[in-house]
């Protein structure tokens, strides 16, 4: 999570500023480079509480918790981490609680490593079984709009969202090859 504040892209600013204005109080996740503006500023944030996870199912309990408390909270996640949730999801439908999620894709655009390939192919179909609606983002110039469309469906319509961002968006990954 190398990314300073001032350097971040223009597209993670955005994903911050939505969740700035739109009041949320909390933001749980699992370190993950794709989110690291938002983690940064949220930690900086005298008014967010970062809750760092051990795993990603606990960042359902987490934005339940807080919806029955008052607050908005948010899970940021990695797409591998979506399948880490899949029974925990069961709670949102059981409650009908509203649910906001943030994910960075994997297996998808020049992935490199093989054990991200099948969850990140999963990922939607798996979201979408749980009764999540999922919007893709994947163009840095649509992230903004499109993470406020899902952020108002889940908070001022009650609906459950999944904002996927594509992995083009954080670029290719290099790594010396051998």
């Amino acid at each position: 999570m190398n990314s300073h504040p001032d350097t971040a892209p223009d597209w993670q600013k955005a994903v911050f500023n939505v969740l700035k204005a739109g009041g949320v109080q909390q933001i749980a996740y699992v370190p993950d480079a794709g989110h690291s503006h938002v983690i940064r500023s949220a930690i900086a944030d005298p008014d967010i509480t970062d809750v760092v996870l051990t795993t990603e199912e606990e960042g359902v309990a987490v934005c339940s918790g807080a919806w029955l408390g008052g607050q908005r909270a948010v899970l940021l996640m990695q797409s591998s981490g979506v399948g880490n949730c899949v029974n925990m999801f069961s709670l949102l439908q059981s409650a009908d609680l509203p649910f906001f999620t943030l994910v960075t894709m994997r297996g998808e655009y020049a992935e490199f490593n093989p054990w991200q390939s099948p969850m990140g192919q999963a990922t939607q179909a798996a979201l979408e079984l749980m009764g999540i609606q999922v919007l893709r983002a994947s163009k840095p110039e649509e992230v903004g709009e499109i993470v406020s469309a899902g952020f108002d469906a889940a908070f001022e319509a009650g609906a459950k969202v999944a904002v996927l961002l594509g992995q083009e968006l954080i670029g290719r990954k290099k790594w010396e090859r051998k």
